[in-house]
């Protein structure tokens, strides 16, 4: 039976969206896909996923800042690992945001080898990684921190993004923004929503 799709993983691709997590001290505004529509079709084409984020606060400027993630297989965290560190740069330049504002663009596809890669571009610098996956086309990239109306701000790590396979109905639809709306439990994802494998990314700024 073919699935009846309720949210479409084409959502990052095919237009352009806004939207905001906020707190008293930093702000984070997300644009998904690309404003040429060219480039749109060429994305989609090739299944990829293109997140831009910025974060914008007064007390930004000199924090280091950490991105890390968790790989959740049968509900259960296999695997947590640094994605980038900007203390580790060993460039001093690098180590701290240099402005109230720090860019971030994610560019990600699941490859013919099943690895999901991911490039995280910052400022001056650039990080690919490759996670293992199964063979689907349904992984789809989520700013959790804006859809589940997460908290975010300085100094303790805050859930900002999921790389999730979809929640399967009973009646063979599927749907991703079931589970991106579905609130704080997001480590219990496995469990609540018989995902078989998701990416859990964190970020911390201090």
């Amino acid at each position: 039976m073919k699935k009846i799709m309720l949210t479409f993983i084409s959502l990052f691709l095919v237009q352009i969206s806004f939207g905001q997590a906020v707190n008293s001290e930093l702000k984070m505004v997300s644009e998904y896909g690309a404003a040429n529509p060219e480039i749109r079709d060429l994305l989609q084409f090739e299944g990829i996923e293109y997140l831009k984020l910025k974060f914008i606060g007064k007390e930004l400027k000199k924090k280091s800042y950490q991105l890390t993630v968790k790989e959740i297989w049968g509900g259960k965290t296999v695997r947590e690992s640094v994605v980038f560190d900007s203390k580790s740069t060993g460039i001093e330049q690098l180590q701290k945001v240099n402005d109230t504002v720090l860019h971030l663009k994610v560019i990600s596809k699941l490859t013919q080898k099943n690895k999901l890669r991911m490039t995280f571009r910052f400022p001056r610098l650039s990080i690919t990684k490759e996670y293992d996956a199964i063979e689907t086309h349904d992984y789809s990239l989520r700013n959790i921190a804006e859809e589940s109306k997460m908290a975010i701000g300085y100094d303790k790590k805050f859930y900002l993004l999921a790389y999730i396979l979809p929640y399967e109905h009973k009646d063979g639809s599927v749907s991703w923004c079931e589970v991106g709306t579905s609130g704080k439990d997001i480590e219990n994802w496995g469990s609540k929503f018989g995902i078989k494998h998701y990416l859990l990314f964190e970020m911390k700024f201090e």
